[in-house]
């Protein structure tokens, strides 16, 4: 069963996402925080991330640093979550290294093309 990690600090957001993942079959853990997000990452080595920009602790560029630092993320792919879009923000987050940029409220159909393209079926 692959693993997605979902960082995020609200919680209807983590709800959100949570559920859509479990109906499709995939494992979830969460973090509400950067640090927790960095700590889960490592230790339970998810498929896919999920992580939010504007988070407490280390926002999520912060996170995406520090991760994209160790060789076992270099691949993994990690999702910008935001609700905060602005013109140029989607640039900017592929730019540091972001695999792909969803903004809240997030759509269900955007969310399952974000799967489909980056966690295709073997």
């Amino acid at each position: 069963m692959r693993k997605v990690l979902i960082a995020e600090d609200k919680a209807t957001s983590r709800e959100f996402l949570r559920t859509i993942l479990e109906k499709h079959g995939y494992a979830v853990g969460e973090a509400v925080d950067g640090e927790e997000a960095l700590q889960k990452a490592r230790s339970e080595s998810p498929d896919l991330i999920f992580l939010d920009i504007h988070m407490p602790r280390r926002n999520g560029y912060e996170v995406l640093g520090e991760l994209r630092k160790d060789e076992r993320f270099e691949a993994i792919p990690i999702v910008a979550v935001t609700a905060s879009a602005m013109h140029g923000d989607r640039e900017k987050a592929l730019a540091a290294g972001f695999s792909g940029y969803l903004i809240k409220p997030l759509s269900l159909s955007d969310l399952r093309s974000e799967l489909r393209r980056l966690l295709p079926e073997n």
